[in-house]
């Protein structure tokens, strides 16, 4: 069985990293915090690769993209921390 990640872990490590991360430099983020062969879940959604859960959080703002690179938004955290 795969290992898992909850979302907001990754959302919190762009957070507490304070700097926008290209989508490479945080799949490797993710990586070295989390491991190589992890998949990541949110509240409503399982079995996600890294490049699908960015993607999960891009479409519903909880990351946000912008001309330096991706940052997060603290204000669309899921209620249990």
């Amino acid at each position: 069985m795969a290992k898992t990640v909850h979302g907001r872990k990754v959302l919190n490590l762009v957070l507490e990293y304070g700097q926008p991360y290209s989508r490479d430099a945080l799949k490797d983020a993710m990586a070295t915090q989390f491991g190589q062969d992890v998949q990541y879940h949110t509240c409503s959604v399982q079995e996600l690769s890294a490049d699908g859960l960015i993607d999960l959080f891009l479409g519903k703002g909880k990351l946000v993209e912008t001309d330096t690179g991706i940052v997060g938004d603290a204000s669309k955290q899921c209620g249990h921390h």
